[in-house]
């Protein structure tokens, strides 16, 4: 299989950077006209791949909102899973799991093993246990040509407080954030030359709403990360800003959107899709590496 960060850039430069959340929400489940059932989250989840396959690349299920039907909620999420990759669609599962040893072994598994149930094209990650609790998830995806995102700066108001800390470790990173540690330490895999200088397969979540400078995240750092950045749409970050805020790494970015998209209804659905792809530059994305 090819390795994740060339499918993303393959995605990237063909359909352009914006990400649809697949998020079914009680409210959103109500307006849609669907019950609050495994069912429901099954029949919203479907629908939003049917809208999004060929009007763009990736799609990102938020867990949580299958997960509070129990069994019939992961069957919900398994068969939106699979729809979504047969229709050729990247998917990232919000899952933003985080432990240490065998328990974090096997959300790996559960999420990026090949043939698993619920296997994803990548898996959102939590580090704030400690970058080594993550760091055999980040060697297993790069084995097996998945990805992983890892938080660094999340667009949620209070996120700062923490991510723009110093960490304590001075004689080896004075002066560095969290955020800036933890960038450093997860996309330490794709400096790997079997990546040709392209995207590898470690990614950072970076919201679009947050002032990098002010937690660490230069350039440097953030070069040859896949960056999934929430904080488009409804949160504030609007297509145009993709470059003012991330710059030269812009071409990294992916843009995610849910409730701007979600909240046009199951009949205005891929339309509003089709409208929001079309207000993020595309060119900034056709002639990137196959790395």
């Amino acid at each position: 299989m090819t390795g994740f960060g060339a499918r993303l850039t393959q995605t990237l430069a063909a359909s352009g950077p914006l990400c649809v959340g697949i998020d079914p929400h009680e409210q959103l489940l109500t307006e849609w006209g669907l019950e609050q059932s495994g069912a429901g989250v099954r029949e919203f989840g479907l629908r939003v791949v049917d809208a999004a396959a060929g009007r763009v690349g990736i799609v990102k299920p938020q867990i949580s909102f299958f997960e509070r039907f129990g069994s019939a909620g992961f069957a919900a999420l398994e068969a939106v899973i699979r729809a979504a990759r047969d229709a050729g669609l990247l998917v990232i599962a919000d899952a933003k799991r985080g432990d240490i040893g065998t328990t974090m072994d096997a959300y790996t598994r559960a999420w990026l093993e090949p043939g698993s149930p619920l296997e994803a094209d990548a898996l959102t990650v939590n580090p704030y246990l400690g970058t080594d609790s993550i760091r055999d998830a980040l060697a297993f995806a790069a084995r097996h040509d998945k990805g992983v995102f890892v938080l660094a700066a999340t667009s949620n108001p209070d996120g700062p407080v923490l991510q723009a800390a110093q960490t304590v470790d001075v004689a080896a990173s004075e002066g560095q954030t969290v955020a800036a540690r933890v960038a450093q330490d997860a996309a330490a895999v794709n400096t790997s030359s079997a990546f040709g200088g392209g995207l590898g397969p470690i990614g950072l979540v970076v919201g679009a709403t947050v002032d990098r400078a002010d937690v660490g995240l230069s350039d440097d750092l953030l070069r040859g990360a896949p960056i999934l950045a929430p904080g488009f749409g409804a949160q504030g970050a609007q297509p145009d800003d993709l470059v003012r805020v991330f710059g030269v790494v812009a071409p990294q970015v992916i843009a995610s959107e849910s409730r701007s998209i979600l909240s046009a209804g199951p009949a205005g659905l891929a339309d509003r899709i089709a409208e929001r792809a079309g207000l993020y530059p595309r060119d900034l994305y056709r002639g990137g590496s196959d790395g």
